[in-house]
């Protein structure tokens, strides 16, 4: 199947998806471009050196705030007060730990300059997000991703003292299932949203969770 590919001055998204989700290539990083992407369940996914390429996963992988699983042992930790968990308090931060935490890893980072410049000035539109996740007044964990309407797409985690990243997770469930969002988008399956409650949900079904959660295409 051919590529689609997107230009600057062309931000309209295929419907179709390819056999590996990967829906078409080029166009440019920036906040509006980006907007219309999630508006339409798409997401960039590439590593450095490589073209930009916009992805739509033929099977979305998510959490309903509603369904969220914690663990006894993560009950535990929530009744220590390990933790303190802050909201949108240090976005730039996060994105670049999250960086820098893949970075040295087998597979890499797709989090290059381009990404985290993109997904800041999305912070300062307001339609970023973060998760901060402290222990003694110091950064342990979090995540970043894209909030629409009622809709959250999570990007990224990372953690540097065990069971801070499960934290950020469970935390911002919690405050979604308060706010009436109606999922957070996890993108792929892991064994770790596995643990706390992700599904798999078609496309097809994907789409109209956005349109309902979305009152306006941007």
């Amino acid at each position: 199947m051919s590529v689609y590919r997107l230009d600057e001055n062309n931000f309209e998204f295929p419907e179709y998806a390819d056999d590996e989700n990967a829906i078409t290539v080029g166009g440019i990083l920036n906040p509006e471009t980006l907007i219309k992407a999630y508006s339409n369940g798409v997401f960039p996914y590439y590593y450095p050196d490589e073209e930009i390429s916009w992805w739509r996963p033929l099977n979305r992988y998510v959490i309903f705030p509603q369904n969220i699983k914690i663990s006894h042992s993560m009950k535990r930790v929530f009744n220590k007060k390990i933790f303190e968990v802050t909201f949108n308090k240090n976005f730039s931060e996060i994105i670049y730990k999250c960086r820098k935490k893949r970075e040295y890893t087998e597979e890499g980072t797709w989090i290059n300059d381009d990404i985290e410049l993109a997904y800041n000035k999305l912070f300062e539109k307001g339609v970023g997000f973060s998760v901060e996740v402290w222990k003694d007044d110091k950064l342990a964990g979090g995540l970043y991703g894209v909030k629409l309407e009622k809709c959250l797409f999570a990007e990224s985690m990372y953690y540097d003292i065990t069971n801070a990243s499960k934290m950020a997770v469970i935390s911002l469930a919690e405050k979604a299932l308060a706010e009436n969002y109606l999922f957070i988008d996890c993108q792929f399956y892991t064994k770790h949203i596995e643990s706390l409650g992700g599904e798999f949900i078609p496309n097809n079904e994907f789409l109209s969770l956005i349109n309902k959660g979305i009152k306006y295409i941007h």
